[in-house]
Order: C-alpha cells, then sequence, then structure tokens
C-alpha cells in the first residue's frame, strides 16, 4: 500500500530525528564535562554511544561525526608525560602528581631511570625510587626508534605538559623538538630542565645538580673558615630546580588559560639555587663583598650556632629576630650585653660572635638537652634538637602533621615515606600509590592510546618498547 509506505518513510525520517537529537544531547553534555575539567566523570554510556556514532551510523553528517569523535577523544588524556631522568625534572612531576596531576613516566625499554639504583635497595627494589616513582604510571618508550618516535607523538598530542631533561639538540635529532611538538599539538608546554640551559656557552656540556651547588656560590660559603669549600649531602640545586620547575608549569599553564596556546619552558638548575642564596649578587655589584665561610654562624646575625648539652645532645639557636636575641640573652644570664651599642642589629651582633657564642655555649653546657628546650619554650625563644632521621620518625610534631605517611605498596608491602608537600582544606594531595616497576604500565597506557595489539607487538618488534 502506497500510504503505509510513506508512513514508514516519515516515521522513519521521525526516528532518525529524534536519534539525531538523542545522540547529540548525549554528545554536548559529554563535552559539559570534558571542557570543566571533569571528562572523568562522564558516564561509560556516553562513551559507548559517541564510539558508536562515529563508527556506525553513516547517515550522520559527516560534519557531526567530526564532531563526535573530537569528544570521544577529549577521553583519551595523558597530562604529565615524565621523560626526564634523575632528580630534578622528575621530582616535579612527582610534585605536580601528588596534587592530582595524572603523570606517565617515560623510560628508555633497557636503561631505566638511573635513580631506580640510587641509595639502598630492600630485596633488589630502590628505595628512592619508591619516593619519586610515587603517583606515576610507568611505560617503556624508546624516543629515537621511528615507532617510538610516533608514539611519543601521539601521547604529547592528549598532553598538557612534558617534561624532559636531555641535553639540548637530542630531542631535536629524534625528531621530537618544540616545532614537532607543537604540531602535535598546539596547547602543550614543553618543559625543558637542564643544567645550563638551552643557550650559551656550556648548554651542551653535561651537568648535574653538583655543579650548580658549585658553580652558584653555595659551596663557597659553606664550611669552616678554615676547610675547603663544601658540597651538600644530597641532591639541594636538584630539589630546588625541581620545586622552581613545578612553579614554571603551574606559570606557563596559567598562562595558556590567557592565550590559548602553549609555550616553551627553559629552566637552567644553575639559576634557582643562586636566587636562595640571597643578595650575593647585589652585594658585590654595590660593595664588592664577598661572603666568607663562617661555619655554623651568620654574616647576617648572632648568636647564630650549633651547642653541645650536658648531656652530650647538639641544639641549634637562631636570633634572627631582635626581640628573640633579647630574650636569649636574658635567658642565658647574660642581659648587660643588650644595652652594648652594637647589639642592636643583626649585623653587629654577627661581628661579636665569639663574645654571644661564649654566652650560649657556656649555659647550654650546663644543661641537659630538655631543660634546655623547656627553658627556651618558657621563653618563647628559637631552639631545635639537631635530629637524624632517627629523631625524624619518633617526633610528636611530625606525627600530628602527618609528614612521614604510610602507604601500601604491592612489591614491599606497608612503607613510610615524606607525604605531600602542604595541606589543602578543600583539593588536599595524595600518595595513590609508590613507584611502580619499570613498564608497568605500558601496555594499558598503549591500549587507552588507541594503539591496536598488532601495533603494540609491532612496537616490540622494532625495539621501541
Amino acid at each position: 500500500m502506497p500510504g503505509s509506505g510513506g508512513t514508514r518513510a516519515k516515521k522513519g525520517a521521525t526516528g532518525l530525528g529524534v536519534l539525531l537529537a538523542l545522540l547529540v544531547t548525549v554528545v554536548w553534555s559529554g563535552s559539559f564535562f570534558a571542557t570543566r575539567g571533569m571528562a572523568d566523570s562522564i558516564p561509560p554510556v556516553q562513551a559507548v554511544l559517541w564510539r558508536w556514532t562515529i563508527a556506525t551510523v553513516p547517515v550522520v553528517p559527516f560534519a557531526v561525526r567530526q564532531a563526535c569523535r573530537q569528544r570521544a577523544l577529549i577521553r583519551v588524556h595523558f597530562g604529565y608525560i615524565d621523560l626526564a631522568t634523575l632528580f630534578a625534572g622528575p621530582l616535579a612531576a612527582t610534585l605536580l602528581g601528588d596534587f592530582g596531576a595524572e603523570v606517565v613516566k617515560v623510560e628508555h625499554p633497557t636503561r631505566p631511570d638511573p635513580s631506580r639504583g640510587h641509595g639502598p635497595a630492600k630485596d633488589g627494589i630502590g628505595l628512592w625510587w619508591k619516593l619519586l616513582g610515587r603517583n606515576k604510571r610507568t611505560m617503556t618508550l624508546d624516543l629515537s626508534t621511528p615507532g617510538g618516535r610516533d608514539t611519543l607523538l601521539r601521547l604529547a598530542a592528549t598532553a598538557d605538559v612534558v617534561i624532559e631533561n636531555f641535553r639540548p639538540g637530542t630531542l631535536e635529532r629524534w625528531g621530537l623538538g618544540w616545532p614537532e611538538l607543537s604540531a602535535a599539538n598546539p596547547r602543550l608546554i614543553l618543559t625543558r630542565v637542564t643544567a645550563f640551559g638551552q643557550e650559551g656557552p656550556y648548554a651542551h656540556r653535561p651537568g648535574f645538580g653538583t655543579l650548580a651547588e658549585a658553580m652558584s656560590g653555595f659551596a663557597a660559603i659553606t664550611g669552616e673558615p678554615d676547610g675547603p669549600p663544601t658540597l651538600p649531602p644530597f641532591g639541594l640545586a636538584d630539589s630546588i630546580a625541581a620545586l622552581t620547575t613545578a612553579y614554571a608549569v603551574m606559570t606557563a599553564l596559567a598562562g595558556r588559560d590567557r592565550t590559548g596556546h602553549g609555550q616553551v619552558v627553559d629552566l637552567a638548575i644553575i639559576e634557582p639555587i643562586l636566587t636562595v642564596l640571597g643578595p650575593h649578587p647585589l652585594w658585590y655589584d654595590q660593595l664588592g663583598y664577598v661572603q666568607p665561610r663562617t661555619g655554623n654562624r651568620s654574616t647576617n646575625n648572632a648568636p647564630r650556632n650549633t651547642y653541645r648539652s650536658a648531656d652530650g645532645r647538639w641544639l641549634a639557636v637562631s636570633t634572627s629576630a631582635q626581640s628573640i636575641a633579647e630574650r636569649v640573652m636574658r635567658l642565658v644570664g647574660r642581659p648587660e650585653l643588650i644595652s652594648e651599642p652594637w647589639f642592636e642589629t643583626g649585623s653587629g651582633r654577627a661581628a661579636h660572635a665569639d663574645v654571644l657564642d661564649e654566652a650560649v655555649g657556656g649555659w647550654i653546657a650546663r644543661h641537659k638537652a630538655d631543660e634546655v628546650t623547656a627553658a627556651f619554650e618558657d621563653a618563647e625563644a628559637a631552639v631545635a634538637l639537631v635530629y637524624d632521621v632517627r629523631d625524624v620518625m619518633a617526633d610528636p610534631q611530625y606525627a600530628a602533621l602527618d609528614t612521614v605517611t604510610e602507604v601500601e605498596d604491592p612489591e614491599l608491602g606497608p612503607i613510610r615515606m615524606q607525604n605531600v608537600l602542604f595541606r589543602l582544606s578543600e583539593t588536599p594531595g595524595a600518595i595513590r600509590w609508590a613507584g611502580r616497576p619499570h613498564g608497568a604500565d605500558t601496555e594499558a597506557v598503549l591500549t587507552e592510546l588507541g594503539l591496536s595489539a598488532a601495533e603494540i607487538t609491532a612496537l616490540r618488534t622494532e625495539g621501541a618498547l
């Protein structure tokens, strides 16, 4: 019957219209979540419908299908790609991961991040990595291979930030320089952390934080006056650079919110530690002053030193504020020193450090450590016992702050490590997991990226994984 065919056609058209309306509603409601940083909150049914629309509804106009495809890709998002090794770059990624950044750690298939082998190990498992690798998924990729290069570009296309610390020119040699990465993702932040930066006569030299501690002037002012320049026994320059890198990344992301496009962060490890040291360049520029080594003393105030108690404990005293210095002098029975003209300024007191150290050190030497701390607390003066890690782990203030917290680890069981750096009242950070084994998430990450089993096998055959 002609009429019935026309009715079926009308009903079919109406049904298609309803279906399209439903699909548009689903797609754009998913877009609402995704564009507000809540892609993980998109209901799974919407993701299914997106893919079904793309794959099986040929009558949907091409432009609509392309829009659906873009919305579906929003769910594939690897926010922070950590290509760096050892400490400054990786620690920056750790700090960002502690507060929710999704970090994917990319390591060479046969040469893992050397930090996995630094320091003591338990049952062959590096403990430093458990701290440095926390909150990171781990995958392997040889960036020097064609497959590794192409895979990184696919990862970068989904990312907000890439952090790397190769010597300048290395990424470019692999075809992964800023032109290629920004072409893959114009909103990408490429963060480059190297010893000397991307420009200048030293840019291509190998370098580590130790060189920054030497070149910044830190070693020159550290140690006893008649002793050699002294380096710190830990990664001081790297750690300062890591904090600075995390700040730089957040600054660049804030800039992207204004401009709509990404940029390159160029951070030289030799610079942040120089800033932390204070106004040394300014002093030298204006006065020709070069700070000498003074041991535990300060050139800016006194008394400031470590002193030994009657029971053999060491305590540190600081009197940066004038009021604190006066309280300490009254406490140790030398109030007459307060009326000396030189006592009125920190530099004046520093010039008479011998007198002040004798007064404070002599008093502390006659008292037990717990008596010293109690007396200083009563006087509202600043003192602290010199701790080693055993004292840190037992200290009630650290315990109250949960500064060293327990994390359950699949390899080692419960382990204790430093917690996230600060507490937020509404959006707190957390340690979701400790450092994972080398390449533990390679297949999962590549599958989420959209690679087929055959493509992953091909990468393995090539040696890219």
